[in-house]
């Protein structure tokens, strides 16, 4: 299924755009309001934050392919671009987003397979994320694989304040 895992450059920048705000629309739009969501796509995924978070030496982008479509992709941090934690002995998984087309097919699994194999290539002592506290089909896969939660921060879509958990899940070393 998985035809290629690659990390992203500058020349995937509208692509990354634009696939981020159609993974997060599809997913959130029904939990929130019209105007808020139009707030958040348009500051999180304008283009030209998109290229700065790529020229930024501490992000990585991954696109994943399956049949050679972009099914999705993979956003880890390093302690200086982190959103909330900023441990240098871990790495934060920013975005996992996957596809509705390849939900289910095993590719939310894959990357956070590679998050935790480029976290143990280097020398880390733990994975974190946040999650929605609504999203539950998340919160159930993080902790079916192992993530357990180690506190919250506030998640701002338009004016409405949301709450994330902090998940964190240790690497063996």
């Amino acid at each position: 299924m998985v035809t290629l895992f690659r990390q992203c450059n500058m020349e995937d920048a509208d692509i990354l755009a634009d696939f981020s705000r159609q993974r997060f629309y599809e997913t959130f739009a029904s939990m929130n309001t019209p105007e808020n969501m139009a707030v958040y796509l348009n500051e999180a995924f304008a283009p030209e934050k998109i290229r700065a978070e790529l020229a930024n030496p501490d992000s990585a982008f991954y696109f994943l392919y399956a049949d050679e479509k972009l099914a999705g992709y993979l956003k880890l941090n390093e302690a200086p671009a982190q959103t909330d934690v900023r441990d240098a002995q871990s790495l934060e998984i920013e975005r996992i987003y996957v596809s509705k087309d390849f939900q289910g097919e095993g590719l939310g699994r894959y990357l956070l397979e590679q998050a935790t194999s480029i976290a143990m290539r280097r020398e880390k002592k733990y994975i974190w994320l946040g999650v929605w506290e609504k999203n539950e089909k998340a919160l159930r896969f993080y902790k079916r694989n192992g993530f357990y939660p180690i506190g919250a921060h506030v998640f701002m879509i338009g004016d409405d304040e949301q709450t994330d958990y902090l998940m964190r899940k240790d690497l063996e070393g």
